[in-house]
C-alpha cells in the first residue's frame, strides 16, 4: 500500500460552542451506523493546498466517532506531477496541449499505484484528477475493488478542455459516486450512481484559524519584515496563474494611488506544494512584476506555515483573492472567519462563501477590486460590520463539522 499520512487526534466534543450543536449531534447519530467501517482518503500530497488541510481534520474527526479512517498519498515523480498540473489547468478550461505520451505517463503512474493497492475498505474517497484512474485500472485488471468508491472533485470543471475531460470521464464514471462543490461543476454527460454536492470547509480549531492575540500577530509581521503599524492587504494562495498574482500586484498599486499617505503594504503568501511544479515559475513572474517595490512582500514556504497565514489574515485590513478560476477557495472562508472582509474574484465557489456587500465584494477586474478595497480602507466602520457578518456566516455553513456530516450522509445513501 502507498504512504500513510499520520494525523494528530481531534475530538468532536472540542468543537462544542464553536460549531452548531445540530452538526455535532448529527455526526454522532450517523456515525453509530458506521462503527468500525474502514474509510480511506487518497490524494497526491500531504502538504500544501486545501485538500491536505481539510484531510488533516476530517480523518481524525472520523476516527474520534468510531470510524477506522486513513489518509494515504499516492506515489509520483516530477514528470507525473508536471502532467497532472496540465490536467488541472486543462480541466479548468486552459487551452494547454496534452500529448499522447503525457496521457501514457499519467496512466503509468496510476497503474503503479493500483498495483500497490492491496487492502479492503468500506469507502474509498479519491481526491481530484491525480489518482482518479486507480479504481478503473483495478477493475480492468480483474482484481476488483471492495467497498464504495467516491471521486471528489475540488476544481472548477465548468468549461473543461474537451480532450482532457474525454480522457478523464471514464475513470470518474467507474466510481460509485462523484462529489462536486456546486451544481455548475457537474457535467451533464457524467454517468455515476450518485452525484453529491459537498462544499469545502475550514477547521476553526486548527493553527491556521484558532484565535490569536494582537501581540503574536504583530510579532509574526515583524519577523517577516512587515510593519504592523501600517495598513496591510494580503493574498494567501499558491503562486499559480489561476490566482492571478500579477493582478494582485496591479490592484495594490491602484489602491495605493487612491489612498495616498496611508503607507499601504501588500503581503502575498504561498506554499510550494510537491504536486505543483508551476509554483516556482509563477513566484518568479510575480517577483519580476513587483519590480523591487519595498512595500510588496512575497513569502513562500515548503513547510507548514499555518501560524504565519493566521497572523497575516488577521492583520490585513482587507484580504484579496483575485482568482480567475476557483474550485472553492478555502482562504476566503478562513479570512471571513477571522472577521476580515474579502475582495475576491466573482468565480467558482467564491460566491458561495462571500455575500457581495455583506462580507466583502465580488469583482471582475483589478480596477474594480481597487475601488472596493479603497472604499473599505476609507470606511473602517463598514469594514468592521462586514467582519462581524462574515464570521457568523462561516460558522453556520462552512466549518468542517458540516463537511464530516455531509460525508456520513453520503455513506448512508451509498449503503442503502
Amino acid at each position: 500500500m502507498f504512504e500513510n499520512v499520520e494525523v494528530l487526534p481531534r475530538a468532536l466534543e472540542d468543537y462544542r460552542g464553536i460549531a452548531p450543536d445540530e452538526q455535532l449531534e448529527g455526526i454522532r447519530k450517523l456515525a453509530d451506523s458506521f462503527q468500525g467501517a474502514r474509510v480511506l482518503h487518497v490524494n497526491a500530497t500531504a502538504f500544501g493546498g486545501g485538500v491536505a488541510e481539510m484531510l488533516t481534520t476530517i480523518v481524525p474527526l472520523m476516527q474520534d466517532v468510531g470510524i477506522e479512517a486513513e489518509w494515504r498519498v499516492i506515489e509520483g515523480a516530477p514528470e507525473f506531477y508536471a502532467v497532472t498540473k496540465k490536467f488541472h489547468n486543462a480541466l479548468q478550461g486552459m487551452d494547454v496541449p496534452i500529448s499522447d505520451e503525457e496521457f501514457e505517463t499519467y496512466l503509468r503512474y496510476n497503474r503503479r499505484n493500483a498495483e500497490m493497492f492491496d487492502e479492503e475498505y468500506d469507502f474509498v474517497i479519491i481526491h481530484d484528477p491525480q489518482p482518479a484512474a486507480i479504481h478503473k485500472l483495478l477493475l480492468d485488471d480483474g482484481r476488483g475493488a471492495s467497498g464504495c468508491w467516491i471521486w471528489r472533485c475540488h476544481i472548477d470543471i465548468t468549461h473543461p478542455q474537451p480532450r482532457a475531460w474525454g480522457f478523464m470521464c471514464p475513470f470518474v464514471e467507474s466510481h460509485d459516486a462523484a462529489v462536486f462543490t456546486m451544481q455548475q461543476y457537474v457535467k451533464p454527460d457524467l454517468n455515476v450512481r450518485e452525484v453529491a454536492l459537498i462544499a469545502p470547509a475550514i477547521d476553526p480549531m486548527s493553527p491556521k484559524n484558532a484565535d490569536m492575540d494582537h501581540a503574536t500577530v504583530a510579532n509574526v509581521l515583524r519577523e517577516n519584515g512587515v510593519d504592523p503599524t501600517r495598513p496591510l492587504l494580503a493574498q494567501i494562495s499558491r503562486f499559480d496563474p489561476w490566482k492571478d498574482p500579477l493582478g494582485v500586484v496591479d490592484t495594490f498599486r491602484l489602491v495605493r494611488q487612491q489612498t495616498p499617505g496611508l503607507g499601504l503594504q501588500l503581503v502575498m503568501v504561498g506554499t510550494m506544494a510537491t504536486d505543483d511544479p508551476e509554483g516556482h515559475e509563477w513566484y518568479e513572474r510575480t517577483r519580476a512584476h513587483a519590480d523591487g517595490d519595498p512595500d510588496i512582500y512575497l513569502i513562500t514556504s515548503e513547510v507548514d506555515n499555518s501560524v504565519q497565514v493566521n497572523a497575516f489574515q488577521r492583520a490585513a485590513s482587507v484580504v484579496l483573492q483575485m482568482s480567475k478560476r476557483e474550485g472553492f477557495g478555502l482562504v476566503v472562508a478562513e479570512a471571513l472567519w477571522k472577521g476580515t472582509p474579502v475582495v475576491a474574484g466573482n468565480v467558482g465557489g467564491i460566491p458561495m462563501q462571500l455575500r457581495d456587500g455583506l462580507d466583502g465584494y465580488l469583482v471582475s477586474t483589478p480596477q474594480e477590486a481597487a475601488d472596493k478595497v479603497a472604499h473599505l480602507l476609507q470606511h473602517p466602520d463598514a469594514r468592521a460590520e462586514m467582519g462581524r457578518n462574515a464570521r457568523e456566516h462561516i460558522r453556520s455553513d462552512f466549518l468542517l463539522t458540516r463537511k464530516v456530516l455531509d460525508y456520513l450522509r453520503l455513506f448512508e445513501r451509498l449503503s442503502n
